[in-house]
């Protein structure tokens, strides 16, 4: 067949007919198969490993990206029997529950809510693969990255023939599957490499920089596709990211470059409750929701690492796509009622 033989139709654009389409369009029979690989494919490697998949709730009063200091979402509120409630931004702070249950980690696969309105790179509703493991950050990166390489070759083996027909190729699933060791970079050698131009490294306020997706792309271009950018400004990530011992204006986190751009996002946690008190009065968060979180803690101190791949990002980097959403089978956007 020739390349790209399938294509997205773009049927998100109207979305009251958008399931009929998924219903009729091959490309989503074909994504029907990559949603069900990956999920097969992620049972198998934790449980390879000993790591417990946890059943959790998609509600919650502990959100992991609250309006503070570091915020990179919305939180989405919801009233349930008259009390309110979020829906989960992420459920990281129950997989580091979890590792107290489970020595070998805890992961899950759920579906996860922002409060930000769709677009190329984003959805309102996603589906989230995360897991957090007892150990420091540089063993959550080189987890992710064996992570990473056995999704790559489960969609290789088992949905090779879809992914060629969506993307016109599997040689970018080759090379994630036998790649060594990515490429690594701290975040200030990235704005001295990006010269600090503002149209590739947002400055919010002092101490608290990110790159923009125009950064993400020339670094990508720079190390070949894929590259991790480490060790940012703490002000600029949630508070929960443990501090660099040796700088602590720095956190111990990393973001994952590829494919449309930061894909996976990672970082060590505080362990005790000290340094946690500490992150929450340094971003201006109420350590009321997370006294709970914080007790954890100081009763159970543990060293943990975590990490969130969202799927249909990877997704997006395996078919050679660049609009998430064309990735959702069944469309939620925020503020419409739409069915099915």
């Amino acid at each position: 067949m020739p390349a790209h033989a399938v294509s997205a139709p773009g049927s998100w654009n109207d979305p009251d007919k958008h399931f009929l389409t998924v219903l009729e369009n091959p490309w989503y029979r074909h994504l029907t198969l990559l949603q069900d690989v990956i999920t097969h494919r992620t049972t198998s490697f934790w449980t390879q490993r000993g790591t417990r998949c946890l059943h959790l709730p998609i509600t919650t009063g502990s959100i992991s990206s609250p309006m503070g200091r570091g915020s990179d979402s919305s939180p989405v509120m919801v009233e349930l029997e008259g009390v309110p409630t979020y829906l989960a931004d992420s459920m990281q702070f129950m997989l580091e529950f979890g590792c107290r249950l489970a020595p070998k980690g805890s992961y899950y696969l759920m579906p996860s809510f922002r409060g930000e309105p769709a677009d190329k790179t984003h959805l309102c509703q996603f589906f989230h693969s995360e897991a957090e493991i007892v150990g420091g950050l540089d063993d959550v990166m080189r987890t992710v990255e064996e992570y990473l390489r056995d999704l790559a070759a489960g969609l290789l083996e088992h949905s090779g023939a879809a992914v060629r027909e969506m993307a016109g190729t599997v040689s970018h699933l080759e090379e994630l599957a036998g790649s060594p060791a990515l490429p690594r970079i701290t975040f200030d050698e990235a704005a001295d490499l990006l010269n600090a131009d503002p149209r590739y490294v947002k400055e919010m306020f002092p101490g608290c920089r990110s790159l923009t997706r125009a950064g993400e792309q020339v670094l990508m271009e720079r190390f070949g596709g894929y590259v991790w950018v480490t060790h940012p400004d703490h002000l600029s990530v949630p508070f929960y990211q443990a501090f660099d011992a040796s700088d602590r204006t720095k956190a111990l986190s990393a973001d994952l470059l590829f494919g449309i751009g930061e894909t996976v996002g990672s970082g060590e946690r505080h362990a005790d409750g000290t340094s946690l008190r500490e992150a929450l009065d340094l971003h201006e968060v109420s350590a009321d929701s997370y006294e709970w979180y914080t007790i954890m803690k100081e009763r159970h101190p543990l060293r943990t690492s975590g990490f969130g791949l969202g799927i249909e990002r990877f997704l997006l980097w395996a078919t050679k796509h660049d609009d998430i959403r064309d990735l959702a089978l069944l469309l939620r956007f925020n503020g419409s009622q739409i069915l099915p």
